[in-house]
This record gives C-alpha cells, structure tokens and sequence, in this order.
C-alpha cells in the first residue's frame, strides 16, 4: 500500500528513497498518507502541532484518524518532512493549541464499511475513572502495531497509537498540561506518558487520577522507567491504568486495571 518516493535534501542534495509509514487503522485496514510526488520536502526547524500531525481518512471504513506526519532523517542530520497529498502547506505561524492538522484521504473502496454496534458519537460513556470495569469477553482487534522508541516524541507517538489500538478516536495533547510527563487525550480518556528515566511516583498517580475525575474520563499513565512502589500500590487502590513501554513501543499492562482496560477496550 505504501508509495516509494524519491526524496532530495535541500541542505545536501542527497537524494533518497522514501517509504512512509504504514498504521494500523481500528478496522483493521492499513493506512499510508498518501504522499505529494513531485513537491520538494521542507527541513524541520521548529515544530507545532500542525506541523508534526495529519488527519487520514481510512479508505476501508471512512474513520479519521490523526497521524505523525510523514518525515525523514537525512544522513546529514537534516530533518525533512514529507509533503503530503491534500494537505496545506505547513504553516510556521500556527500555534500548537489552536492548529487544526490537514485532511487527507487515502483511496479506498467505494463504499465503506459500517462499524457494527452503537454510534461512538451518541454512547453514553462510562461512570468515573476509580469504578472498576466488568468482566468482559477481550474484544476482537488486530494487532497491535508499535513503533520503535528512541525519542521522548517516540514514546508519546507508541502511546497515541496505542490508545486508537484500543479504541479511543482523536487522540491529541491533553488542554490540562501534567505537571510531569507529556498529556494526551481523548473522547472519554486521559494519559499521561513519562518519556524520562525517573519513575512515576505517588504524586504523578494521583495527579492524573484526579485529572480524570475533573474530566469524568478514565486515566491511564505509560511510563518508561516504571512505578515506585507506594505508586503502583496507590494506583490499584484508585483503579488507575499502569502501563510500562518497552524500547519496542508496545505498552506492558502493570496492575489489573491496566490488563481490565486491554480486555474492555474503549
């Protein structure tokens, strides 16, 4: 599905080939942005929301998603971003709270598939973030597709990712910043994610557990270095999501909660 691309440095002029990611939609259909030959690729000089994200329809079953948009690192140290079809051009006047990513569509059937069960937009969502969830049958997803993580940036892009792996549509940075970590947020969920080497303590928990309850939306921490101890024991008392990422990029359910989340979905 994904296009090759020949890409040229304007900093060097080395010329490259270039595949753009391949995500995982939650139809279970593959989706590329499809990329604009022909339109010279931009170094990265500073970075906004608007820049570092794309909205893509899913050709199979029409959802929007948004996705790190497309970039590629030159062996001269040059970051490059990809243009891609039907997008604006990236607007460096743009602040990261108010920018609005482009929407592109990648071709697909012509008609798409409708997703069984209840309209997400019309759902009643769940009670407060500390009632735990029921038993519940795991629901049926493809897998889960992580992206490797070398970079604070990996880590937040392997947890959005994660999150619309569960479920949760139109992730994006959280309005509320935390006082630690990077926030993201969604319809009906909050998370934080720690990129660092510290671990998340007693306070982060409870930080984000009382977010949650401020939004009436489940909280879920993702951490790289793991819990302290009073953390995870404060985190199961509070019903709180804990999750540990790997260098790989897949998240690692730490308490119950967390494995009750993986079960249940969105």
């Amino acid at each position: 599905m994904a296009q090759n691309v020949p890409v040229r440095c304007p900093a060097c002029r080395r010329e490259q080939v270039y595949a753009p990611p391949v995500y995982p939609c939650a139809c279970g259909a593959p989706v590329v942005a499809p990329l604009r030959r022909g339109a010279p690729a931009e170094p990265v000089t500073h970075r906004t929301w608007l820049d570092d994200w794309v909205t893509v329809r899913c050709g199979a079953c029409g959802r929007r998603d948004r996705w790190p948009r497309p970039e590629l690192g030159c062996a001269c140290g040059t970051v490059l971003r990809i243009p891609v079809e039907g997008d604006p051009a990236p607007s460096h006047d743009a602040s990261p709270d108010s920018a609005v990513p482009g929407d592109v569509t990648w071709p697909g059937p012509a008609h798409p598939r409708t997703a069984d069960g209840p309209d997400p937009a019309g759902a009643t969502r769940p009670g407060p973030a500390h009632i735990p969830l029921p038993p519940t049958a795991p629901v049926p997803r493809p897998a889960f597709q992580p992206v490797a993580i070398r970079t604070a940036r990996d880590a937040v892009t392997a947890v959005a990712l994660y999150l619309r792996w569960l479920g949760y549509r139109d992730v994006r940075h959280a309005d509320q910043r935390p006082s630690s970590g990077i926030g993201l947020a969604a319809r009906g969920v909050v998370a934080q994610v720690e990129p660092s080497v510290r671990p998340a303590t007693l306070r982060d928990v409870e930080c984000l557990w009382l977010t949650g309850m401020t939004e009436s939306a489940v909280c879920v921490y993702f951490s790289l270095a793991g819990y302290d101890e009073d953390a995870r024991t404060r985190a199961d008392e509070l019903d709180v999501p804990l999750f540990v990422l790997d260098l790989a990029g897949v998240p690692q359910p730490v308490n119950n909660p967390a494995d009750e989340l993986i079960a249940a979905g969105a």
